[in-house]
């Protein structure tokens, strides 16, 4: 069994499925979530919103990790565990990747999908990235 288990968490309910496998199946191990704030999505906001938007979006996107990261203590805390939380900014499987190498995490649990429609086909699979270039197991929930 695994000590220590990174479980990548966006809010969404792949996420939170993942999270929640992870919680009943990795009960010994040490969990902490991790969500990454990826600066192309800023990107896509100016697009939609203009400059304010932009000069905003990392205030914004911490205040959506905060939210996100609630959901996953919240998520725990009614399996009466306790997790801890990470935030990266950078490209999704790589702080993911890079996070697992440099707090040596033992296993690696995920959705297989948070993002859908367009998001996903232009910025790529997440889990299939971090699956092909990890250097220790991980799980994909579907």
């Amino acid at each position: 069994m695994p000590d220590d288990v990174l479980i990548a968490f966006d809010g969404s309910p792949l996420s939170e499925r993942a999270l929640t496998y992870a919680i009943e199946t990795f009960s010994d191990a040490t969990l902490t979530t991790i969500y990454v704030i990826n600066p192309i999505d800023s990107v896509i906001d100016v697009e939609g919103g203009g400059l304010p938007v932009a000069e905003d979006w990392y205030d914004n996107a911490q205040e959506r990790a905060t939210r996100i990261h609630d959901t996953a203590t919240d998520l725990a805390a009614e399996h009466d565990t306790d997790l801890t939380t990470v935030t990266e900014v950078g490209s999704p499987a790589r702080a993911i990747l890079e996070y697992a190498d440099d707090h040596g995490i033992d296993q690696i649990v995920m959705g297989s999908h948070g993002r859908s429609g367009i998001d996903r086909t232009l910025l790529g699979s997440v889990a299939e990235t971090v699956t092909r270039r990890a250097r220790i197991p991980v799980t994909i929930i579907g």
